[in-house]
This record gives structure tokens, sequence and C-alpha cells, in this order.
């Protein structure tokens, strides 16, 4: 799907966040500057989390609430060459099942948390983003937005 402004990206996150559950993983990939964390802004908005802000540099945050989110950004982990060790040192798989989790750069790293999760591609050009969104898993068996 094709998005203009960061206010439709919000809107997207604001669309998926009303289809999550504790226990789901989403995992955000494309170049800096393409828009994951307003995605990840939407997401939290529609949780009801107003001030969500990108974990680059402490790589994780946990937005508490009825249902909570944790977000994390791995792109420092990815930099260190061995991500996927760090990625278990962050102990996510504690908090996940009563979370949403979502991470920011979530590769093959990443994907080995869950084996049901929405993986979201997003593409930058200068006017427009494209959003590819791949459901896996029986918990995305026919996921529509």
């Amino acid at each position: 799907m094709k998005i203009s402004t960061a206010q439709e990206m919000f809107g997207l996150g604001q669309q998926l966040g009303s289809q999550l559950r504790a226990g789901d993983l989403i995992l955000l990939n494309g170049p800096l500057g393409a828009g994951k964390t307003v995605l990840v802004q939407g997401i939290g908005s529609a949780l009801g989390f107003n001030e969500v802000t990108s974990p680059t540099f402490v790589i994780s945050r946990i937005h508490k609430g009825a249902l909570s989110l944790i977000h994390v950004d791995a792109y420092r982990l990815l930099e260190s060459g061995n991500a996927a060790l760090y990625l278990d040192d962050l102990d996510l798989d504690t908090p996940r099942e009563s979370a949403v989790t979502v991470i920011e750069w979530g590769g093959a790293e990443s994907a080995r948390l869950s084996d049901d999760r929405l993986e979201i591609e997003i593409d930058r050009t200068d006017e427009e983003r494209e959003v590819t969104i791949r459901a896996v898993g029986p918990r995305w068996a026919g996921f529509k937005l």
C-alpha cells in the first residue's frame, strides 16, 4: 500500500493497533527515516499511549497499560555483529506474553521469537512510502486491514 504522509503512517499504525492482542509480535524494517517510529506511535495511540518515542539509544521501552507495548529498536544491536545474542539479553520472552511487542529493524534474529508475527517492510522514495505487510502463522490467518 502507498503512504504519502506521516499522518497516513500514523493512521495505519492505529488500524494495526486496534487489531492487536497480548503476545503479538510485529517486526518493522525499512531505511532510516522511512516512518517506522511514526507507525509505532500510531500503534501506541490505539493502545492508549500518547508519548511513544524511538528507543534507539535505550534499545527498548515498555509502555505499561491494560495491554502493554514493548518497543524495541534493534538498529544498534545489528551494528554489533551479534544481534541474536544481544536480543536474548533483553529477555523479551518474559513480558511478551502480556504485551504487544514491536521491533524496529527486526530481522531474522527477531523472527525466531514467534512463529506468529506480522512482518512489515517500508520502502521509501522521496514522495511516498510503500508498505508491505506479511502475515506469518495461524494467529494472522485471514488478516486484513
